[in-house]
């Protein structure tokens, strides 16, 4: 497990780097007087900053020039496309980690901020909704969870699920990507197959939530080679939506940016916009579905959700009410011509 910690000189250096009128050079005499610092410093900083992935060519007497930032999700490429007020004001990157969720809620138990942001370029144990595994490849995806401390109480912390899909079709949306939600948690392609996973966690008492993590995966730079066997009939991801590569820092900071509007408009308001939001990117509602239970399983047609994110169906004995996590929606199969 290796957590990114960017030396607060090369973050100085880079802001330097990008700031360079044109995009020219920068003499390394004059970094090190702005910074107070030696040439040799310097270097070493600037050799850091290429063993990251940044493209810095130097010249023995124009200095160093930034030609290329990595499309990896480092709080120092996040942070200046973010105006967020709680989520991503702290960003936590990792490079490999077992998974994204486990340590968000460590460190949520060790009081991280409302809003934190826990990121990695790969997983090895990465989860889904009932104990299923998320295949997290290396720089292919966007795979993190947010630590939420929200005023509301514990009962309405699985609509967080809700709030998390909507941001993220809003953000796909951005990018002209046509993908819709299929309840209560998935987001699929307009072909139907899977592209995003959510899975939310909560510490709470009574009449009291201690935190909510909302851990989410995304394919997002997957060809159909680079998933497992198992599942490349049924996945897919948004470059192969969109038919080229997708800027992942652009979109990571769509979706936080999407996320953030969205809980502080459900910290003032409540749910009642996001449930109408979740309305109209739903591919779910009018759909005939079967729903598989652990001890039963029925068919109707999907109607609407309930103020409390419940799915409800009518059915030839009346109408159900789904909660979320309990069961599987799969469209019907059996429906007569």
């Amino acid at each position: 497990m290796k957590v990114t910690l960017m030396h607060e000189m090369q973050q100085r250096i880079l802001q330097m780097l990008k700031t360079t009128a044109g995009g020219g050079y920068v003499s390394g005499e004059e970094i090190a007087a702005r910074l107070g610092v030696s040439r040799t410093a310097i270097w070493k900083h600037i050799k850091a900053l290429k063993d990251a992935g940044y493209n810095i060519v130097s010249h023995s007497r124009s200095g160093y020039q930034l030609k290329d930032s990595p499309d990896l999700l480092l709080p120092q490429e996040i942070a200046p496309l973010l105006a967020t007020g709680i989520i991503g004001r702290k960003i936590i990157h990792f490079d490999e980690i077992a998974s994204s969720n486990e340590e968000a809620k460590r460190l949520a138990r060790e009081g991280a901020d409302d809003g934190t942001v826990v990121v990695a370029e790969a997983q090895d144990a990465g989860k889904g909704r009932l104990s299923r595994g998320w295949y997290s490849p290396h720089s292919k995806g966007i795979w993190f969870s947010v630590i939420l401390r929200p005023t509301f109480l514990p009962q309405e912390a699985p609509k967080c699920t809700l709030m998390s899909a909507v941001a993220i079709v809003r953000a796909a949306k951005h990018f002209n990507l046509d993908v819709g939600i299929k309840w209560p948690n998935d987001i699929l392609s307009s072909d139907g197959k899977k592209l995003v996973g959510i899975l939310t966690e909560m510490s709470a008492e009574m009449e009291r939530i201690n935190y909510v993590v909302i851990g989410t995966g995304i394919n997002v730079n997957m060809s159909r080679e680079d998933f497992p066997d198992d599942v490349k009939d049924i996945a897919t991801s948004l470059s192969m939506i969109a038919g080229h590569t997708l800027s992942r820092v652009e979109l990571f900071a769509e979706i936080l940016a999407a996320m953030d509007d969205l809980y502080q408009d459900v910290e003032k308001n409540g749910f009642r916009n996001v449930l109408d939001e979740w309305r109209r990117y739903s591919v779910t509602l009018g759909q005939e579905v079967n729903v598989i239970g652990v001890r039963e399983t029925f068919a109707g047609v999907a109607v609407d959700i309930d103020e409390d994110g419940a799915l409800l169906i009518d059915t030839s004995e009346g109408r159900r009410k789904v909660l979320a996590g309990d069961v599987s929606i799969r469209p019907r199969t059996d429906k007569k011509e």
